[in-house]
């Protein structure tokens, strides 16, 4: 694990916005639109400004189409002007929490490669991480700017 991940992991969340943090994900679970899946899920994502943003699955008959609860609140932070991400809280209605998907894995390390990602659910369990823990020797913003500066990744 590289240090600023650790750095992140050494510089929890207060009590009280990681509560704010964890109503809003539940809260834009209601809000979802999963038909085809049944599976309701909310996020909420922290930025460097201390702004909160939400967001919920949207699914689509043309399934590849639907879009996660993460990536709609980094959407939404983004459209907003922010650029980087320090914490995701994502909700699941399930008995035991469940971390993001690979794909937004991905464009969680876009923003936040060092964000602090939180899973709760229904029960009392959550499971608390940094993305570069799911997500070691992530592709990145750098790796591409080796490559047009003609440097070999």
């Amino acid at each position: 694990m590289n240090v600023a991940a650790i750095a992140a992991m050494s510089a929890p969340l207060s009590p009280t916005l990681r509560r704010r943090l964890e109503r809003a994900a539940r809260a834009a679970a209601k809000s979802s639109y999963a038909p085809y899946s049944g599976f309701p899920v909310g996020a909420a994502v922290l930025t460097d400004s201390g702004k909160i943003f939400a967001g919920c699955n949207v699914e689509n008959a043309a399934y590849p189409l639907g879009n996660c609860a993460e990536r709609t609140a980094i959407y939404a932070a983004i459209a907003a002007g922010e650029r980087r991400i320090r914490a995701c809280v994502v909700y699941t209605p399930t008995a035991a929490p469940t971390m993001p998907c690979g794909g937004c894995r991905q464009v969680i390390n876009e923003f936040g490669p060092d964000a602090l990602i939180v899973s709760v659910c229904d029960s009392a369990q959550h499971a608390e991480t940094v993305l570069s823990a799911l997500l070691p020797d992530a592709f990145g913003p750098a790796n591409l700017g080796q490559r047009r500066q003609g440097r070999k990744p």
